[in-house]
């Protein structure tokens, strides 16, 4: 596997390493070993799958606060999906930047957001599903949300016909300045 650094120290990229022959290929997604020797987490609690069925659906910005926060790996096993990391760490050098990167199940990529970092996607096309592997468990009153648009972080989003966004992630407060 390749871990590539983002912009966002703590955020990367991870890309597998297909080997390949006139069967196809095999390519390790995930293996312990080398992500501790990269300093990441080894610990999965939870896994879990968004289903979207229509292109242009955006869900985020979403974190859980300490001392509930979560290390997220997420990858696309579906379709294709703009995906956004956020640092949201008030004092952070790079609080409020951004990087967002297409996954998809065609690159197999997948994205490492450390806690302290928001997430948050648009599909790119329909049926797409994104696979999560939390470190931590789902702590409803831990669960804290930007707003997709908020100006404060300034995401460029793919254009797109329609938006599907959820009432409750248009409802989020702009982030402190």
């Amino acid at each position: 596997m390749l871990f590539l650094p983002t912009a966002l120290p703590g955020v990367f990229v991870i890309e597998p390493e297909p080997k390949g022959d006139d069967r196809g290929f095999f390519a390790r997604t995930y293996c312990r070993e080398e992500f501790s020797a990269t300093g990441l987490c080894t610990e999965w609690a939870q896994c879990n799958v968004s289903f979207n069925l229509k292109a242009g659906t955006l869900r985020g910005m979403h974190w859980q606060a300490a001392p509930h926060e979560e290390v997220k790996l997420v990858r696309c096993t579906s379709g294709a999906a703009f995906d956004v990391v956020a640092d949201v760490r008030p004092g952070s050098p790079t609080y409020r930047k951004w990087v967002a990167v297409e996954i998809s199940a065609e690159n197999r990529r997948a994205v490492y957001i450390p806690g302290g970092f928001a997430h948050g996607f648009q599909t790119l096309a329909a049926g797409t599903e994104l696979f999560y592997q939390m470190s931590a468990v789902y702590v409803p009153h831990a669960a804290r949300g930007a707003r997709w648009d908020d100006p404060a972080l300034g995401i460029v989003w793919p254009e797109c016909e329609a938006r599907v966004i959820a009432s409750r992630d248009q409802s989020f407060p702009d982030l402190p300045t």
